[in-house]
């Protein structure tokens, strides 16, 4: 019997990290598997949802608070909603996991300097010649997850295997069916 109810799956890093990467695959195979997925990317949230804020520590903070609230109507109508977003402060990633409840933090973990050389934007360059103030991990803070459910190491690991392992914990927290009783039926 296929699992009907929705979740949210948060991904959280730097930028350049594999944040949208992974959330695309995982969309992808989540589909394949029947379930009803919607993914919220930061940079296409910024356009839309979150257009006006800027990047002080209160805009971005309510810019995490309207991903989590889609999310949230998302999850509570059976739909599975990936938000794959920097969301830089662990305090309002923990107020937004409280308030959803079905909620799998994925921590994709990189050192600066391999975000630095992934850097296909320009971004960081220019934040380190100080051209973009309030840049996270430059000029402004990252808070790293304390405990979250999945942490990805993305410098060490292929996508594929970072998918797999993102799948089996969402297959031993009961948000997933497993892949072999699928393939029983």
């Amino acid at each position: 019997m296929l699992m009907t109810t929705g979740f949210t799956l948060w991904f959280t890093g730097l930028s350049g990290a594999g944040k949208t990467t992974l959330a695309t695959l995982v969309e992808r195979e989540l589909r394949a598997r029947g379930r009803k997925v919607e993914v919220l990317d930061g940079d296409v949230v910024r356009t839309h949802l979150s257009k006006g804020l800027g990047f002080s520590r209160e805009d971005r903070d309510t810019n995490i608070r309207r991903i989590g609230w889609v999310c949230e109507v998302l999850t509570r109508n059976d739909v599975v909603a990936i938000a794959a977003a920097i969301s830089p402060f662990r305090a309002v990633r923990d107020e937004v996991r409280e308030r959803i409840g079905r909620f799998v933090e994925v921590f994709v973990d990189v050192p600066l300097e391999t975000a630095i050389a992934r850097d296909v934007k320009g971004l960081y360059k220019k934040a380190l010649a100080g051209e973009i103030p309030q840049f996270t991990g430059v000029s402004d803070p990252y808070e790293p997850p304390l405990d979250p459910e999945v942490t990805i190491r993305s410098a060490e690991e292929r996508p594929e295997q970072s998918v797999a392992r993102i799948l089996a914990a969402l297959e031993a927290l009961g948000y997933l069916e497993p892949a072999r009783a699928r393939a029983a039926d």
